[in-house]
């Protein structure tokens, strides 16, 4: 006869977790976003943008607003690798020092939208009554603002007095960054109060309140790593976003200036030439698309690899 193995008691599963390494949870975490197969094209691609326009300026040493009328809308070639524009400038130097701009600008809005997101809903999700109530009206209320409009209103007013301050290149770059930023902190907001709504009742925040910590130690110890998930998927999708505004702002004539090349300001100046000079437009709009589809399927890996229930098997 066999004997019936017993159960494991709730004090056994509590040793054998307490057993297990600290780190299990974060590397399940990187093996489940390893084996999004999207996520990892979106990784690899991204990478190698990156490394392509921090490394790629000091292998391709021609300066970027150099004129050669003689050049002028030349088709790819070895001298020119992505052709010329219609003043003979390289396509390939602008294209790599215009992308360290139009990645700097999304990361750079991406931060401030994520600050001022996170600090809001913190608050709002913590406090709760009439400050939850009055800091989701203004949230709704910047929600309910035409987000392009506004923008192009924005820089169009302030954009010429911050060139003379700061200038062409500087000013341009902060005020571009604490616009888009400034315009998309809302749904970080509203994910990060639904996060501490639910948080703040949970039992291992209700023990550290009655243990004493004090509230801004239960906010950043307790409350704040547990809700990080939503928020670093959100701030993928901010900085597709803010490439996208950039680009836009300067396709339309409204971002940096001729002579400080992004990928949406050669977008803007190829516009007209699209028949005699194909190339020109296709190449930064082949990085614009590259770059926000991989940090788009970054994001999406990250979602499923940060989902509480997938990460513990449930």
């Amino acid at each position: 006869m066999t004997a019936r193995v017993a159960a494991p008691t709730v004090a056994d599963r509590l040793a054998v977790a307490a057993a297990e390494p600290r780190s299990s949870l974060w590397r399940e975490t990187s093996r489940r976003f390893r084996r999004h197969r999207l996520a990892m094209v979106g990784t690899v691609i991204l990478l190698a943008l990156l490394v392509a326009v921090l490394a790629g300026p000091l292998a391709w040493r021609l300066p970027i607003n150099e004129i050669d009328f003689k050049a002028k809308l030349k088709s790819p070639s070895w001298s020119h690798p992505l052709g010329t524009d219609d003043l003979g400038q390289d396509l390939l130097a602008r294209m790599l020092y215009g992308g360290r701009i139009s990645l700097a600008v999304g990361v750079a809005a991406m931060l401030i939208a994520i600050s001022i997101g996170t600090a809001i809903g913190a608050t709002s999700g913590y406090l709760g009554g009439a400050i939850d109530h009055t800091l989701m009206r203004v949230t709704d209320m910047f929600l309910s603002l035409p987000g392009l409009p506004l923008l192009l209103l924005i820089v169009y007013l302030f954009r010429d007095a911050l060139r003379k301050t700061l200038g062409p290149e500087v000013g341009v770059f902060i005020l571009i960054v604490a616009v888009i930023g400034g315009l998309r902190w809302m749904p970080v907001a509203r994910l990060v109060r639904a996060q501490f709504l639910s948080l703040r009742e949970k039992e291992f925040v209700e023990s550290a309140r009655g243990l004493g910590a004090s509230p801004l130690r239960q906010v950043v110890r307790h409350i704040l790593p547990n809700s990080m998930g939503p928020v670093i998927v959100a701030g993928t999708i901010d900085v597709a976003a803010a490439i996208i505004a950039e680009s836009t702002l300067s396709f339309l004539g409204l971002g940096f200036p001729p002579d400080i090349p992004t990928w949406g300001r050669i977008l803007f100046d190829a516009k007209d030439n699209l028949d005699f000079a194909p190339h020109w437009a296709l190449f930064p709009g082949t990085a614009i698309f590259l770059t926000v589809l991989s940090i788009n399927y970054i994001g999406d890996g990250l979602r499923d690899a940060l989902d509480p229930r997938k990460v513990l098997g449930k």
